[in-house]
């Protein structure tokens, strides 16, 4: 090969990744670096307060101050324990379900098929905001749908899902599971589709039970997929604000029973709930979750060694 051909397919290569990194560079490294600068600076600076002298050299940064606050705030730990409940028992709902729903839908014909996906589906179509608000009506009171055509005929007690400190998180939880069941039954149906026929006639004449066609079969097709839905499920719970928002209005409930993460960082950076604009602590605090969420993914991808034996 030529010096000039390796040089025309270096430039050639330089192109196409160009825009990528470019973008890469506008809305990922930048911000980054801004909110690392944000986060070591005084909050009163950021805000606009004239408490500060402007002449003085060390009055607008003060180190890591911002990182102490936050490891020494008991509210940070309570959102992270939340948020990781949260994400956890939307894995843990969601995976089992959307896997049971893609074998029954796999045995019917394909326009109901269609149909019943594409109704399980509308949640995950639909904005968050409407989402939330019909969800909150399924659950409002003694006259949501929930306790009306539920609880009260089995002649229980109507719950107050919304004002209950042990039921806001699993209602929050509900309203993940009711959004992305019907996409994760989706990724594993088009994985139980790709499996070869000759598979399936083999079973069928070895007289393989459910429970092998299961185990040998229809796992093994949807491991990866489920591994992406994990992945997705616990970046979206994670970095989940609408849905809280529109059912708890910007608080974490009775005792902070619904505080998740990124709706304490609204807290901290905006008047809603805090009183206060502290953008520099919040920056620390999206700062401090970043590399454990990252690292726990990482953990998450490598599990892929250890589900060769299924």
């Amino acid at each position: 090969m030529k010096k000039g051909q390796l040089s025309g397919d270096g430039f050639s290569l330089a192109v196409l990744l160009a825009p990528f990194f470019g973008l890469w560079l506008l809305f990922w490294l930048a911000p980054l670096l801004l909110g690392f600068d944000l986060s070591l600076q005084h909050s009163d600076w950021t805000s606009g307060r004239v408490d500060l002298d402007p002449t003085a050299s060390d009055s607008r940064y003060i180190g890591l101050s911002n990182y102490q606050r936050v490891v020494a705030d008991p509210k940070f730990y309570k959102a992270i324990r939340n948020s990781s409940l949260y994400v956890l028992g939307t894995v843990l709902m969601i995976l089992p379900l959307a896997f049971v729903l893609a074998l029954s839908l796999r045995g019917l014909r394909r326009m109901p098929r269609g149909i019943l996906l594409f109704c399980l589906m509308i949640p995950g179509l639909a904005m968050p905001g409407v989402l939330s608000t019909l969800f909150y009506l399924f659950f409002h009171g003694r006259t949501g749908a929930l306790n009306h055509y539920l609880i009260i005929p089995l002649g229980l007690k109507p719950i107050n899902w919304m004002m209950d400190p042990s039921f806001i998180l699993p209602s929050m939880v509900l309203q993940s599971v009711w959004r992305w069941t019907g996409m994760v039954t989706l990724f594993f149906l088009c994985g139980m589709e790709s499996v070869p026929k000759w598979q399936l006639e083999t079973a069928r004449l070895e007289g393989a039970g459910a429970w092998l066609k299961i185990r040998s079969i229809w796992i093994p097709s949807i491991c990866n997929l489920a591994l992406f839905a994990a992945i997705f499920l616990v970046v979206d719970g994670f970095a989940s604000f609408s849905g809280a928002y529109v059912l708890l209005g910007g608080s974490g409930g009775i005792l902070d029973s619904g505080l998740l993460f990124v709706t304490y960082v609204y807290q901290v950076a905006f008047p809603g709930g805090s009183g206060r604009f502290d953008f520099p602590a919040a920056a620390a605090m999206s700062l401090l979750v970043a590399p454990v969420l990252a690292l726990l993914l990482f953990l998450t991808l490598r599990l892929r060694k250890f589900l060769s034996w299924v």
